[in-house]
């Protein structure tokens, strides 16, 4: 600091030490469309309207992200009541906190250092709440044993992600790690493929199916990447983000025979599991587990990986590398253990815990289907349906004039098409070419989590806008 100082004296101005040339050229790679241009052009207009400034709106709807108390969904009493009696042990003592409630929250603390969620934990996460998760999983998979030393807590999904990636990322050239991800994807997958300068791999999902996946696809995919890199990982997004789908047990049998045959490590992103809203599709659980979006508490930075079939001397390098990190926030740990340990039918705080939970999936499940009817209607725009996850992710026809438009500007269509929407509307949602998606088709991504009356809204602006969008363009109604 000294030294800088006396170069400014001199009138010697140093160039910075950490410049764009000498940056990291995998983060400069590195892009997440989510929280991109799109959302930043949304926080200038907020705060302009917040100043006093006028648009055809009074307000910005941030549709971009999947942020459910943010647009206003009441949190779960009992995980709120366990995660602040471990944070404040001293409410144990007040009669507004129900006796399950303190009863989970003693365990925890008794799990934690000094019997304090201000403590560290082992890196692997509390032991109780790694067991709780194992209960869990055995349960769900209708006694398939679950082991808790499989288990991983993390900071959130995208931490268990990141890390998991890092193991198997390796090699230069045509040796470097392959790693296949469905296209439509969630954006921290390119971007982390991109910081560990590994190889993306695209296989496409059938959106005149769904979205399914399909075994041939994976084929193709497989045998085109192996030209240039060795594909060593498979992910599966299940159920699907951007795209909301569930994959079919069929689905989930032949790509698991799949990565047995090419000997591919498989990731099972698994966020929204409790997210599902097409009770006929036949749904399956793979090989390892990441989850952090389930009941919507996004905020804590909660996660669990479940690791099946690792080396035990890889298992042994999995742990070195958690032990770097220390351990996962206790807090997210304590909220991750409400939600695979929820009050049971003879608890008295079960009937408000399902009430609530119940609650908050069906509206879900009626915003889900409202959504897919609305967009279905509007000429121009096509939208399957939303089977699982919080978002829909429709196909929008752009005419030929907007596209050349775009292009003058050194834009993707879609982009001009959610930058037109956000600033004549207010309605901030992502482009579609910030997921991937086939030459030739737009699309955007938006989640279903408004309130019912500001979705009814947000879903007629996004109609009119559209059609005004056509008319400009190419003259169609």
């Amino acid at each position: 600091v000294a030294g800088s100082a006396a170069g400014r004296l001199e009138g010697k101005l140093r160039e910075k030490t950490l410049t764009l040339d000498t940056l990291n050229p995998q983060v400069k790679a590195v892009e997440y469309a989510v929280r991109g241009p799109i959302v930043i052009k949304a926080g200038e207009i907020e705060r302009y309207l917040e100043e006093g400034g006028t648009k055809p709106f009074s307000e910005v709807i941030k549709a971009n992200i999947g942020d459910a108390h943010a647009m206003g969904q009441k949190p779960i009493t009992f995980l709120r009541q366990v995660v602040a009696l471990c944070t404040f042990p001293e409410l144990m003592d007040s009669p507004s906190f129900p006796e399950d409630a303190k009863r989970r929250a003693r365990r925890i603390l008794q799990g934690c250092g000094g019997h304090s969620l201000g403590s560290y934990s082992a890196s692997p996460g509390v032991e109780c709440i790694r067991k709780d998760i194992a209960a869990y999983i055995e349960q769900r998979d209708e006694g398939v044993p679950s082991d808790w030393e499989n288990i991983y807590l993390t900071t959130g999904a995208s931490d268990g992600i990141m890390t998991i990636l890092r193991l198997l990322v390796s090699g230069k050239d045509s040796s470097r790690t392959g790693v296949m991800i469905p296209i439509p994807q969630y954006p921290l997958y390119s971007a982390a493929i991109s910081e560990m300068d590994a190889v993306q791999v695209n296989y496409y999902l059938d959106e005149d199916n769904c979205w399914a996946l399909d075994i041939n696809e994976l084929h193709r995919s497989y045998q085109a990447a192996k030209q240039h890199c060795q594909p060593r990982v498979i992910c599966i997004i299940n159920p699907g983000n951007p795209t909301g789908q569930v994959q079919s047990k069929k689905c989930i049998e032949e790509v698991l025979h799949f990565a047995y045959e090419e000997n591919l490590f498989v990731m099972s992103d698994e966020c929204f599991s409790d997210n599902i809203y097409v009770l006929a599709t036949e749904c399956g659980n793979l090989v390892q587990l990441d989850m952090s979006m389930s009941f919507h508490r996004c905020g804590f930075r909660g996660g669990y990986m479940e690791v099946i079939n690792m080396d035990p001397e890889v298992k042994a390098q999995l742990v070195k590398l958690l032990s770097v990190r220390l351990c996962p926030p206790l807090a997210g740990q304590a909220a991750m253990d409400v939600i695979v340990n929820p009050p049971q039918p003879e608890e008295h705080t079960f009937k408000q815990f399902h009430q609530e939970k119940s609650s908050v999936l069906g509206a879900l499940a009626e915003k889900a289907k409202l959504t897919e009817k609305i967009l279905n209607a509007v000429p121009g725009i096509k939208c399957n349906p939303v089977q699982g996850a919080m978002y829909a992710f429709p196909r929008i026809f752009i005419p030929p004039k907007a596209v050349e438009e775009a292009k003058a500007l050194g834009m993707q269509p879609d982009m001009l098409y959610c930058l037109r929407l956000l600033e004549e509307t207010g309605i901030c949602v992502v482009p579609g070419s910030g997921f991937g998606q086939k030459d030739g088709t737009y699309h955007f991504r938006m989640t279903i989590l408004p309130s019912i009356e500001k979705l009814k809204v947000l879903l007629g602006k996004v109609r009119d806008f559209h059609i005004g969008f056509l008319k400009e363009y190419s003259g169609l109604e």
